[in-house]
């Protein structure tokens, strides 16, 4: 029992502690001045790279194939005809749990920065390391036909930013205005579904 009541004793200290509903008092708005996005020029910016950004990286994901497509693969590693290791034309691999503790830390030679050169030196040196060996695969391709991934620039001029902000904008609008579209329009349904039913 005296633990009950010393379970009582905390609440009791614990509700000293709050702010008594009488004692809230409404904040003064009458010196706050509202403030358009337009108007701030660093966030205004912030917002309009951040959104250059999103929409290339959605046109990039729904038009590029993965690295790690089996269209691109480059190689496999086998040991005793089973597969440990999958090389892709753009350097990178998977590799079962075991073959990774086998090959341990993997540092690339300076120079190769990807590509089909670096899946070959990847390849010959986890079958080393597994006891295993490398099986070319028929969608290898060379490294002069290799085309590293375009990076996006995150330097935007002055119009770019201007023409994003713009367009964030029209988009803003378009979703409310339908927002606001569907709203009407189900209010308007569940007013013809009363009528009907009065």
């Amino acid at each position: 029992m005296p633990i009950a009541g010393a379970d009582a004793g905390t609440a009791a200290e614990n509700a000293k502690q709050g702010i008594p509903v009488s004692a809230v008092k409404a904040l003064d708005m009458s010196g706050l001045k509202i403030i358009s996005v337009r108007d701030n020029p660093e966030l205004r910016d912030l917002m309009a790279s951040n959104w250059l950004r999103m929409q290339a990286a959605n046109s990039a994901a729904a038009t590029d194939v993965p690295d790690n497509a089996p269209q691109n693969t480059y190689a496999t590693v086998k040991v005793d005809g089973k597969v440990v290791a999958t090389l892709y034309n753009a350097g990178s691999v998977a590799m079962t749990n075991q073959a990774a503790a086998m090959v341990g830390d993997l540092q690339d030679p300076p120079g190769l920065n990807g590509g089909p050169d670096l899946a070959q030196w990847r390849a010959e040196r986890i079958a080393k390391a597994v006891g295993g060996t490398v099986e070319k695969a028929s969608t290898a391709i060379t490294q002069s036909a290799w085309k590293p991934r375009e990076t996006t620039s995150s330097n935007y001029s002055r119009a770019q930013l201007d023409a994003a902000f713009e367009a964030m904008m029209a988009e803003q609008q378009k979703a409310v205005a339908q927002r606001a579209g569907g709203y009407s329009n189900q209010r308007e349904s569940s007013r013809g579904l009363a009528d009907v039913s009065a």
